[in-house]
């Protein structure tokens, strides 16, 4: 009897264990140095119309302590899992790409939409497999297209060759452990299973001639913090 009783209070308590431990990654990633101002850019009559504020580049966005947004911060070694929900939306509003950077699981769909009423042009220029390269007109506001990257790549260009200032970024991860830092240089990556990983956080202007970010080694047991800093050339 005393066995029975035994087992079915080990029983009872195993129920309420989760199978696998998991955890949030959060940080912040901050600037050190001073970058060079952003570029004004001269709207055509159509678009500015559409978008009557003052534009410029988007190279370093920059909080005033410091923080640096638009950095993608993932997992370089996470396990693989196919996709699962919807993908953020890569818009086009006021002759400019919205969001600047954004990541995608491969094999996720994701919409691409005309916000604006002038004819856009969509075109992606992956490296890691030109195939994937796409090139198509959004001619009527409020059009929408799906698309999908299959290989992974941080970060794939998207531009538009009728607005020559209009770009964006999009990492592509083999799972769905990544995020984008935010306007004060906040990032939050859900729901990581415990273990040791190697993260990177990847600014495009910064990075992107050397093919690589700020890495680390950490260990996830549950909610874990990371921070980063990246730093400009003297």
């Amino acid at each position: 009897m005393k066995l029975t009783v035994s087992f079915l209070a080990a029983a009872a308590l195993a129920s309420f264990a989760p199978l696998s431990m998991a955890g949030d990654i959060t940080g912040k990633v901050t600037l050190k140095g001073t970058p060079k101002p952003e570029i004004p850019i001269p709207l055509t009559p159509s678009c500015g119309k559409i978008n009557p504020n003052p534009v410029s580049t988007r190279h370093y966005v920059v909080a005033k302590d410091g923080g640096l947004a638009n950095v993608f911060v993932y997992i370089k070694d996470a396990k693989k899992t196919a996709p699962a929900g919807e993908a953020t939306m890569l818009d086009q509003v006021g002759c400019m790409y919205e969001p600047y950077v954004m990541g995608v699981v491969a094999n996720q769909k994701f919409k691409i939409r005309n916000s604006d009423p002038e004819m856009h042009n969509v075109h992606a220029t992956p490296k890691n497999n030109a195939k994937e390269e796409f090139n198509f007109g959004q001619v009527v506001k409020g059009q929408v297209n799906e698309k999908s990257f299959s290989t992974p790549e941080v970060l794939v260009r998207m531009k538009c060759d009728v607005h020559a200032w209009m770009f964006a970024y999009v990492g592509v991860c083999d799972h769905p452990y990544f995020a984008v830092t935010d306007k004060d240089g906040n990032f939050k990556i859900s729901g990581l299973p415990d273990g040791k990983y190697t993260i990177e956080a990847f600014h495009q202007k910064t990075h992107v001639a050397a093919g690589k970010g700020v890495t680390k080694d950490i260990e996830v047991k549950g909610d874990t913090k990371s921070d980063f800093t990246v730093e400009l050339a003297p």
